[in-house]
């Protein structure tokens, strides 16, 4: 498989994770396969893993972290601004496997591959070749900020 296929692939995977995840927050998937199956499980399991952020923020933390995987994934998804969208997809795996690490341990973070899906992250942001991206259209200098 060439590079930029696996760019492709990396992104998609990233970007579907994400929305997955999203998608079972709101009982979009069947209650056989969720983790949460709604809104009110998860801001349980984001209290669960936060337990130094007082109770009054545990709400929009868990607003905050599904809409920086919204917007990620669809940045992701259309290829804008990939590398730096790939850099901050893997800050915020980072964030989300050490506040499992520190709550309820390892195991949770190895069986979510929530470290996988972090390497991949970064190793996508690494990947200067455009290929089937919306940066590509625009072209837009690399590494800048627009």
């Amino acid at each position: 498989m060439n590079q930029k296929l696996i760019k492709l692939f990396l992104r998609l995977a990233i970007a579907i994770g994400f929305l997955s995840a999203v998608a079972d927050r709101f009982g979009v998937w069947s209650k056989d396969v969720s983790s949460w199956g709604n809104w009110e499980s998860f801001i349980a399991y984001t209290k669960l893993i936060n337990p130094f952020v007082p109770e009054v923020l545990i709400s929009p933390l868990g607003i905050l972290a599904t809409t920086a995987e919204i917007i990620l994934a669809i940045l992701l998804i259309v290829g804008y601004k990939t590398e730096f969208s790939a850099k901050l997809s893997g800050y915020l795996l980072v964030v989300f496997a050490l506040a499992m690490l520190t709550s309820t341990g390892l195991k949770g973070v190895l069986d979510y591959s929530v470290l996988s899906a972090a390497a991949g992250a970064f190793a996508l942001s690494q990947m200067k070749e455009k290929y089937f991206e919306l940066d590509n259209v625009l072209k837009l200098p690399q590494g800048k900020l627009v």
